[in-house]
């Protein structure tokens, strides 16, 4: 679709048929009292059990409604995470329970700062990660300190997608957004199903094309703060940060170019000559209604009936909760559900597609249906 054509569908979206909005609650699942250390994401392993990660270095366990004294996997002593650095975010294998095999995203500063893509393995259904298993599978230098992106997910064919921020400082002052040959400011697409550290997928949108990093998914992202798949129509949804003016929400597909740093959402920020054709947001929100976006998913549990493809989403700065619904290329719907006290970092799901939410401070909230 053109950007033209998307930048009717936000128009057209002011006048959609009128669609009941979710009512919600959060639910505490996890008290501050619980003292988790700066939560920035939760996930689980197909079975009840869910995952917390720790942003200076660890991944809890909540079990039965307890999180477990002891770190499922610890590797605090290693990670950098001051800031926007530290531990981001943990996948589990879709053959986790046949393999073993779990991925981490980090930043550390062995050397020198940089983005580190780790794969441990453990015994399915253990309660800790031996440190030791550690093979590294990717590293990407980083120049400055934030922006790391930072969210890594297996997508429905299987293949593992990395969000990587555009290294950070403002403005994109190396124009990693647009240099094609940098893996800053990019969704990556890697096979970690090779013999090798990892493979480029053959189907991959430049793995032919000179001039360009194979492992290329996407370009033109500032940086992408979580990222999902929709369980149902596979469709890949982004959370972008703005830079002085905007949040955006991106439907992300193979090739595309988001803009950054041309645009900052649907608006001129450093137009060049020869810019590509860049695909606008399917969402974007200014300054006043929050200052830092964060990606969530489309509900697909079985609860709440009525929620069906909506999509929740964040601010972390504000604390609202927004949902939208986008359905045959248009947005059908969209509404602030709540304004909750704290910093959202991140949304997660469970085993049965119910969606969470991580609190900054400490806490971890269940997305549910309020009667208010």
């Amino acid at each position: 679709m053109t950007r033209a054509a998307l930048l009717g569908v936000l128009l057209l979206s002011s006048i959609a048929v009128a669609q009941v909005a979710p009512r919600i609650k959060l639910t505490p699942v996890v008290e501050r009292s619980a003292r988790l250390e700066r939560p920035v994401y939760l996930t689980n392993d197909g079975t009840d059990r869910l995952f917390i990660v720790e942003q200076p270095g660890r991944v809890r366990l909540l079990l039965d409604g307890q999180v477990q004294k002891q770190p499922y996997l610890d590797i605090a002593r290693k990670v950098e995470s001051n800031g926007e650095c530290g531990l981001l975010s943990v996948a589990f294998h879709p053959s986790f329970f046949n393999n073993g095999r779990l991925f981490v995203n980090y930043t550390t500063r062995e050397p020198t700062l940089k983005t580190v893509i780790s794969e441990f393995t453990a015994e399915p259904g253990a309660t800790r990660v031996d440190p030791s298993t550690e093979r590294v599978i990717l590293t990407i230098d980083q120049p400055y300190a934030n922006h790391n992106g930072g969210h890594i997910l297996f997508g429905p064919d299987g293949m593992l997608y990395i969000g990587m921020g555009d290294g950070g400082s403002a403005g994109d002052p190396q124009n990693h957004g647009q240099d094609m040959m940098s893996l800053l400011g990019k969704i990556l697409r890697i096979d970690v199903n090779s013999k090798k550290s990892y493979a480029v997928p053959d189907d991959n949108p430049f793995v032919s094309t000179k001039g360009y990093r194979p492992e290329i998914y996407a370009s033109g992202m500032r940086n992408p703060w979580r990222m999902c798949f929709d369980a149902l129509t596979d469709t890949m949804y982004a959370g972008d940060v703005g830079q002085n003016a905007y949040e955006e929400i991106d439907v992300v597909v193979s090739g595309g170019n988001y803009g950054w740093k041309f645009f900052e959402g649907t608006h001129d920020f450093a137009r060049g000559r020869g810019e590509p054709e860049c695909i606008p947001p399917i969402k974007e929100y200014p300054r006043g209604d929050g200052v830092s976006v964060t990606g969530g998913y489309v509900y697909r549990g079985s609860k709440y009936p009525s929620w069906q493809g909506w999509y929740f989403y964040a601010d972390y700065a504000s604390g609202r909760i927004w949902g939208l619904k986008y359905e045959n290329g248009s947005l059908t719907a969209d509404a602030e559900l709540m304004r909750m006290r704290g910093q959202p970092s991140s949304f997660g799901l469970d085993k049965n597609g119910e969606i969470y939410v991580c609190e900054h401070n400490g806490a971890i909230y269940r997305i549910d249906q309020s009667e208010e």
